[in-house]
């Protein structure tokens, strides 16, 4: 993957001039942010980061996202935490799009740019820091994890997209393929965060309808997604957000490929 691959918001603000027709949506099945909603006066900052603002895309809200939180975070040159983390409970992605930073995880450090994944359990010791001359921009997904007796916990790791080879959905000959960083039999792990990429014209060839909650960040390309009951068109740099059973599909729409980051609950008994 080239550098430019992955979207990352500019931030600034719209002009006087604008119009405000826009294509934000919030229901109970779903929400659109669209990357023109990521402007500098809906940052947020976080104790113990310096030099760090950061976009919350998701968070845990009665009638929106129940499990997870997702935010694009910005790192100016010589930012970073030492104690990015502040729940003990919290495992986490990381996702690099734009920049390069240095991440410490379980006392090793790790130079990642673009592309780069890392995947951080709960309660384990991490920090980042950008020493370089440029702004670094990451997705940082946070879910309290859910241990289960007889099972351990799972380790951290540090890849990138590019070493994790994508998996074609069966029958689609490649036109719709996974980039999956953790096996799915793994069921130590109760998230993925995943890469799904389509190429111009594939489909969702029906209305998927299932347990898991989703948040979708669009890293490159276009599509018209299907919403519950509406056809909405979303493109490079759009945030969706689907909550469980909110039937989905999509046309990708070309010339380029149609990229998202996806994240998903698994492998856990539904609570009662």
């Amino acid at each position: 993957m080239s550098e430019s691959a992955y979207y990352a918001p500019t931030g600034g603000l719209p002009p006087q001039t604008q119009i405000l027709t826009d294509r934000a949506m919030f229901t109970e099945a779903y929400a659109v942010i669209p990357k023109g909603c990521f402007s500098d006066i809906v940052t947020s900052l976080l104790p113990f980061w310096e030099g760090a603002r950061f976009w919350v895309m998701a968070r845990p809200l009665s009638g929106f996202a129940e499990t997870f939180s997702q935010y694009i975070a910005e790192l100016a040159p010589g930012g970073g935490s030492e104690r990015p983390e502040t729940d003990p409970a919290a495992q986490a992605v990381l996702f690099v799009v734009a920049g390069r930073m240095s991440l410490t995880l379980a006392g090793e450090t790790h130079e990642m740019g673009p592309g780069g994944y890392a995947y951080i359990p709960a309660g384990t010791a991490w920090a980042l820091c950008n020493h370089g001359d440029a702004p670094v921009q990451f997705h940082w997904v946070r879910k309290a994890y859910k241990p289960v007796e007889g099972l351990a916990a799972p380790e951290p790791f540090v890849t990138n997209e590019r070493d994790v080879a994508p998996t074609p959905m069966p029958g689609t000959e490649g036109k719709w393929a996974t980039t999956r960083f953790v096996d799915p039999a793994d069921l130590r792990h109760d998230m993925h965060v995943n890469i799904v990429t389509f190429e111009p014209g594939a489909v969702i060839p029906f209305a998927e309808t299932h347990v898991m909650e989703h948040g979708l960040y669009v890293l490159a390309g276009k599509a018209v997604y299907r919403l519950n009951q509406d056809w909405v068109e979303v493109e490079a740099g759009d945030f969706m957000w689907l909550r469980a059973f909110c039937p989905q599909a999509c046309y990708a729409g070309g010339p380029g490929k149609f990229r998202y980051l996806l994240y998903k609950d698994v492998n856990r008994h539904m609570p009662l």
